[in-house]
């Protein structure tokens, strides 16, 4: 008798004493599962991170192979890189003949004057003449009634000169190197490059419509004509900005 009671009494409060430990347990494995997911998923993720970008950094470091030979399939190459050439020459010749410290002859040779209409360069309509380091001298003797438009085109081109008028001749002082005469002829030089810069653009993009109208070869091909192209073009941009930088540090003294 005192057995069975005590099997009724005793045993149900060793088992409900149990309870909390078993309940503890369970949330303790629930946690440690849960943190360890967790862990994994931060872990995998900042690997395919890192994996992305090294892959764009990759890429980005990839330099485009120029195959004459295949682009040559798509679009005349001798063609585009005469226009190239062309171009860049032509920014040669007016950095030469524009902007140069030691002479403005070249500046005023090309300077425009509105005269009957229409549109001409200084040269065109009087014989320019350097007589000596400090001065040049300008002859009307052709058109003499063009000296009033010459004068004014002089005084508003920022060149910084002073003509005395002698008859039908101009005589035009040269001015000394002063250092906004050297950062006006710095600015004078980034337009001429910014000029030359377009023109190339314009290469590249004419020949990019060339080598897209062939609409009966493969879509790769096409893909790494264009390519190409642009790799082609940014060479010659490449040389027109050193040019460009080497003319600027001349200019203003570096």
């Amino acid at each position: 008798m005192g057995t069975r009671i005590l099997q009724r009494v005793i045993a149900p409060a060793l088992i409900n004493s149990f309870k909390p430990y078993r309940h503890n347990v369970t949330q303790v494995k629930e946690r440690v599962v849960c943190l360890n997911t967790a862990l994994n998923k931060s872990i995998i993720r900042t690997y395919a991170k890192s994996k992305d970008r090294g892959k764009d950094k990759k890429d980005k470091g990839l330099k485009v192979q120029v195959d004459p030979m295949l682009m040559s399939e798509l679009i005349p190459v001798d063609k585009m890189k005469e226009r190239c050439i062309a171009t860049i020459d032509r920014m040669k010749e007016d950095y030469a003949k524009n902007l140069s410290l030691r002479s403005t002859t070249g500046s005023i040779e090309s300077l425009i004057v509105k005269f009957e209409g229409k549109d001409h360069e200084l040269q065109e309509l009087a014989q320019i003449i350097r007589k000596n380091p400090k001065t040049m001298v300008i002859n009307f003797a052709s058109f003499p009634q063009a000296i009033p438009h010459a004068l004014k085109a002089i005084h508003s081109s920022g060149l910084n000169l002073n003509p005395q008028q002698d008859g039908t001749t101009l005589y035009v002082p040269v001015p000394k190197v002063t250092k906004e005469h050297r950062e006006a002829l710095a600015k004078n030089a980034k337009a001429l490059y910014i000029k030359c810069r377009d023109a190339l653009k314009d290469v590249q993009n004419d020949f990019i419509k060339k080598a897209k109208k062939h609409t009966s070869v493969s879509e790769d091909l096409v893909f790494s004509v264009t390519k190409q192209i642009i790799a082609f073009c940014d060479e010659y941009q490449s040389k027109a900005k050193n040019i460009y930088e080497t003319k600027h540090n001349e200019l203003v003294g570096k």
